[in-house]
């Protein structure tokens, strides 16, 4: 994948994220594909506003839709949330490596100005 690819789907999958309603509706398609309108009964939204979410999820790749009968079902992308994942996780290892020598370089209840704490 090249880096604008991936960049444009670290924007849409963090743009997409950004909303509070979106992440609700994320964990209730987590572990099993739901309908609009059940979405919407446990959030109460109505269901207009549940599919303009789930259309920004679905355009961001963080949920895909399946058909059962007339029922639109909608479920979590895992895969879709992978180039945001691996963007975020790529700030740990310098994160760590610090958390590591400070924890190793320091003794045990003194800042690095060599005061206990209190």
């Amino acid at each position: 994948m090249s880096a604008d690819v991936g960049g444009a789907a670290i924007d849409r999958g963090l743009r997409a994220l950004a909303d509070g309603n979106r992440r609700a509706i994320l964990a209730e398609v987590r572990d099993r594909p739901c309908a609009v309108g059940d979405i919407a009964g446990t959030l109460a939204l109505s269901q207009q506003v549940v599919s303009h979410h789930l259309r920004v999820l679905r355009d961001a790749e963080l949920v895909e839709e399946t058909r059962d009968g007339t029922r639109h079902l909608f479920a979590v992308r895992t895969d879709g949330l992978a180039a945001v994942r691996e963007y975020l996780d790529g700030f740990w290892p310098a994160q760590l490596a610090r958390l590591k020598a400070a924890v190793e370089g320091e003794p045990a209840g003194e800042r690095k100005s060599g005061h206990p704490d209190a």
